[in-house]
């Protein structure tokens, strides 16, 4: 019951990871805050979580910083606190084309999502943990931030950018003891990742996925929340900065050219 008595916002909570951090807290007693694009989503997330006096949730388009700063005020007048923010939204924008060919408008939408979403959030809620004089901010970042060849350059630059953003405002709250951490997954079987899974499957190549990573297996987003929780937790009281791979071995190996492709 790591969670009793707190609130927790978590954004892209319909599905995949958002999903599984929401009901992990949930499960440790913890009241969310649960935004997404996706209405329909986030009302079955909402309704299979049992006691709706510790549910709240709003569809809402991250990118904008006003519908944010609203969303970020209505939690707070519906909770009375925040204890903890996990900024998980994002895509992927399914483009891999090389940097020569590379479509801008790709490139702006995913910044806008995946780094801008998460400044705003992270504006908007620290103000209210600094008052408070504590609280905790886990990035969904992705090991595509880390190294090359686990996504496109649009959505590793932003992943990349979520790992900077973590370390440079852990920095900037540490004195209010505002924790700020990020994870960064490998390859989980969510939404994002569903064509990559769909053409393994088709291809009768599912056996291959995950086969590069030191664990020789996919994840699931349950085992991503866990490491979430943790590091929103008190158990996490000490470790701020900081970007931890959960990606069963993958960035500890050796990435030779081709190797993921």
């Amino acid at each position: 019951m790591r969670f009793e008595n707190r609130v927790t916002i978590i954004t892209g909570a319909a599905s995949g990871i958002g999903r599984a951090v929401a009901e992990r807290i949930f499960s440790e007693g913890g009241s969310v805050a649960l935004i997404d694009r996706n209405t329909e989503g986030l009302a079955a997330v909402a309704e299979s979580l049992g006691d709706q006096s510790r549910v709240w949730f709003r569809a809402l388009d991250i990118s904008k910083e006003s519908e944010v700063e609203q969303c970020v005020a209505d939690i707070f007048a519906r909770f009375g606190r925040v204890d903890a923010l996990c900024n998980n939204a994002g895509i992927a924008g399914g483009d891999y084309s090389l940097i020569t060919e590379t479509d801008t408008n790709v490139w702006q939408q995913i910044m806008a999502v995946n780094v801008m979403g998460a400044v705003h959030f992270t504006k908007f809620a620290a103000r209210i943990m600094r008052d408070q004089g504590k609280g905790a901010i886990v990035n969904t970042a992705s090991v595509a931030g880390v190294r090359s060849g686990a996504g496109g350059n649009a959505y590793s630059a932003s992943k990349a950018a979520v790992i900077n953003l973590t370390q440079t405002t852990a920095c900037d709250l540490g004195e209010w003891n505002v924790r700020v951490n990020a994870v960064c997954p490998g390859l989980i079987e969510t939404g994002m990742t569903a064509p990559v899974f769909d053409r393994a499957r088709a291809a009768q190549k599912e056996h291959k996925l995950g086969s590069r990573c030191e664990l020789r297996r996919y994840g699931r987003p349950a085992e991503v929340a866990a490491v979430i929780a943790f590091l929103a937790s008190d158990d996490a009281s000490y470790v701020t900065g900081q970007a931890l791979p959960v990606d069963g071995g993958n960035t500890a190996s050796l990435n030779l050219p081709g190797m993921k492709v």
